[in-house]
């Protein structure tokens, strides 16, 4: 790329996204102007309306412009927070399907992907492998059950890039910048960031799959059981499955867990629970029979022994959040008057 022209970023800023992604792409950016003395790199912040969008930590920040007057760019980036199912407009939508179609790389980290398989950008038929954060990938495959999310921190290809979020933004950020600069460029902003690269195919996580190559017999019981969460097995099913004997099941879950395989099993369908009222509409009676609860009530009383709140108070919580999107300067001046 001539460094004559700067790169164009657009950063969409979602309700509730993580300011760990906004920091790690900007400063990534800034850093190779700063250190090139060079405008290698340009960007905007957008939201849907052109105000401000508050961060999952309580920040505000202000967007430079709307959909409708924000220059073409040439990387489109979204970042997305919690329940990203409720902010699937068509403006969004739209936005980023025009940004594609006159030749951006489209893309974005945690939860983006809910937007981008909407627009029909990623998880097609002919290109199912999706990268999402890794407590996003059960509810992700409700909704897009032939989508293929992979167990890895970033992809970059032609014209997507996609990231799980957290410190994997950088790592996408830094193959960005190589790819329009070079490789120096992206080792120098790196060694700015005190950051040892990773490549794309880095697993998220150490300790277990998305896709069933596990790394060890703990990790083989837990795949199963979260494969198996609507319908939950029994121990002798579980034994059966895995061809694991129930007795060792129940050393190695109280070797590597300290419960039994029932109580890590309850565990698990909970932390579920949760993550599906997160990034769900679903009501609490659907949640309940995803994860394997005979009735509403029963799911209730053990999300409360958990979690310390039942799921509609949990959810309730979100949702409050959720209304400060909207006329943000109203709620700062309300907020402000209460102190």
């Amino acid at each position: 790329m001539s460094h004559n022209k700067p790169c164009q970023f657009a950063i969409i800023l979602q309700p509730e996204f993580s300011l760990t992604t906004l920091t790690l792409a900007i400063e990534a950016l800034r850093i190779a102007n700063q250190n090139s003395a060079q405008n290698l790199f340009e960007w905007e912040l957008l939201s849907e309306d052109g105000e401000e969008v508050r961060a999952s930590n309580g920040m505000w920040f202000a967007a430079k412009c709307d959909f409708a007057t924000a220059a073409q760019p040439d990387v489109c980036l979204l970042l997305q927070g919690n329940l990203p199912t409720q902010n699937l407009s068509k403006k969004l939508l739209g936005y980023l399907r025009r940004s594609s179609r006159f030749g951006a790389i489209v893309g974005g980290a945690d939860s983006a992907s809910y937007a981008l398989a909407e627009a029909g950008l990623i998880a097609t038929e002919k290109a199912p492998e999706t990268i999402l954060h890794w407590e996003a990938v059960p509810s992700f495959r409700e909704l897009y059950p032939d989508a293929k999310p992979q167990n890895q921190i970033f992809s970059l290809s032609e014209n997507r890039a996609q990231c799980a979020g957290g410190v994997a933004t950088l790592d996408l950020m830094l193959e960005l910048i190589s790819r329009f600069v070079d490789e120096a460029m992206a080792n120098e902003v790196a060694n700015a960031l005190i950051h040892m690269r990773r490549p794309g195919t880095t697993p998220q996580r150490g300790d277990q799959s998305f896709d069933g190559e596990d790394v060890g017999r703990s990790a083989r019981i837990v795949n199963a059981m979260k494969e198996n969460m609507d319908f939950p097995l029994t121990l002798e099913q579980l034994s059966r499955e895995l061809g694991i004997p129930a007795r060792t099941i129940s050393r190695i879950c109280k070797e590597a867990y300290n419960m039994s395989p029932m109580r890590l099993y309850l565990r698990i369908r909970l932390q579920a629970a949760r993550n599906f009222l997160f990034y769900e509409e679903m009501s609490i009676g659907e949640v309940a029979a995803a994860t394997g609860f005979a009735n509403p009530s029963t799911f209730s009383r053990c999300f409360s022994s958990q979690f310390g709140n039942p799921p509609s108070t949990f959810r309730a919580s979100l949702r409050e959040k959720q209304k400060l999107k909207e006329n943000p300067e109203i709620h700062r001046l309300i907020q402000k008057n209460d102190i």
